[in-house]
């Protein structure tokens, strides 16, 4: 896949130069044998780009500011919803919204100001066996972003990893996933403010303004509070590094997916008023810098925090924010099997205020994209269920919807 990479991309503003890599990925899930799924290899069989269409049908209403969605994978056709305020609401095709939540953790989660509550989940991959759940918070007590592990049939809540989050509300970050290389992926934002005043993005001493990448599996159990990081992650030796940092140069990586098929993880970063902007990194880009606050997708914003020296790799994907919406909201991959021959290998994004869907394609050539439609207002969260089926849940309606794709 060609990659853009900011080369001393200030020799243009303060010569834009570009590299071309190709993806490679071989990982062995920690949790063993992953099975990518129906659909892997659809994307050069799926409807050409510029014909293909994005619909929603609600299934499910009265959810309480929806933050994210993840399918336990248990072979039961659940969803779990996280609500801004701290409770989990449980979702089946065949019964709807269920009226009592699975977790009620509002006693640990503050949620006040907009951008504050629980904001991530992600089921275990041994889940059917396991019952335990990641979450990704806010903490009461004192506004630390927060990851926890939580037992389902104990409910005990183990805290596994935190970062100081005071003193401003915004960019919190948030979102859970687990690769296919059995690894947790973890999206926390820069801290919050405007123009990056901890300059967190650039730093490699915090966790803010990055992507962690963390080992959660069966070894890394023992005891309360238990994570490991992997050997392989990019800053592991490098002194004063936090080793737990998989990417960095990042805003308010708001909502990320990593594709079943190649491991490459997808990133929507939410810009500051600029610029809204999609990053791909193939599985073996650990230590990718996405630029911020140097740069605010293709622009450089501040030179001060510019590095002549620097890579910084640019992103696959920006729009206008004043013109084409305020908040990107990054998807997945489609890989299920009902649309594959239409959609196959397609990564949706959408806006929270324009609603407009973009579908992107990587080529031999770059990365294809078009508007193929609209979703319902303000999404904040795109979900699959355990075939691959995509949903989205959206804010103050307090929606669920199942996408659905057909063609021009």
């Amino acid at each position: 896949m060609p990659r853009g990479k900011r080369i001393s991309r200030l020799l243009l503003a303060l010569t834009l130069t570009a590299a071309v890599a190709p993806v490679g990925w071989a990982a062995e899930s920690r949790f063993g044998e992953r099975d990518p799924g129906p659909g892997a290899a659809a994307a050069a069989e799926a409807a050409p780009l510029e014909d293909l269409t994005v619909t929603t049908t609600q299934v499910a209403s009265g959810l309480r500011r929806p933050t994210a969605i993840a399918s336990p994978d248990d072979a039961t056709g659940r969803l779990f919803i996280t609500e801004k305020a701290g409770t989990v609401r449980v979702y089946h095709p065949d019964t709807g919204l269920a009226a009592e939540p699975l977790l009620d953790l509002t006693g640990r989660v503050n949620a006040n100001d907009n951008e504050r509550g629980l904001l991530g989940i992600a089921p275990a991959p041994d889940f059917e066996e396991s019952q335990l759940l990641y979450v990704a918070y806010t903490r009461r007590s004192d506004d630390a972003v927060t990851l926890a592990r939580i037992d389902v049939r104990e409910g005990g809540v183990e805290e596994l990893l935190t970062q100081e989050h005071a003193q401003y509300s915004n960019h919190n970050g948030g979102h859970l996933a687990f690769g296919p290389d059995g690894y947790l992926y973890w999206s926390i934002g820069d801290g919050g403010g405007s123009g990056d005043p901890f300059d967190s993005g650039q730093r490699l001493d915090t966790l803010l303004g990055k992507i962690l990448r963390l080992d959660v599996g069966p070894g890394c159990r023992a005891g309360s509070g238990s994570s490991c990081v992997p050997a392989d992650n990019p800053f592991v030796d490098r002194p004063g590094a936090r080793p737990e940092i998989w990417a960095y140069g990042l805003r308010n990586p708001w909502r990320f997916s990593l594709d079943e098929a190649d491991g490459s993880l997808w990133i929507g970063d939410v810009g500051q008023g600029s610029w809204e902007e999609v990053d791909h990194l193939a599985a073996d880009e650990g230590g990718a810098n996405l630029g911020w606050s140097c740069m605010e997708g293709p622009e450089v914003l501040n030179a001060d925090q510019c590095d002549p020296d620097a890579d910084y790799t640019d992103p696959v994907f920006s729009y206008p924010s004043s013109v084409a919406g305020c908040s990107v909201i990054g998807g997945p991959v489609y890989r299920g099997e009902e649309f594959a021959e239409l959609a196959g290998g397609t990564y949706l994004a959408t806006d929270y205020c324009s609603s407009t869907v973009w579908g992107l394609r990587p080529g031999p050539d770059g990365y294809a994209n078009a508007e193929i439609g609209e979703f319902p207002t303000q999404v904040t969260s795109f979900g699959e269920d355990e075939n691959g089926e995509l949903y989205v849940a959206n804010d103050l309606p307090g929606g669920l919807h199942r996408v659905s794709f057909g063609t021009r």
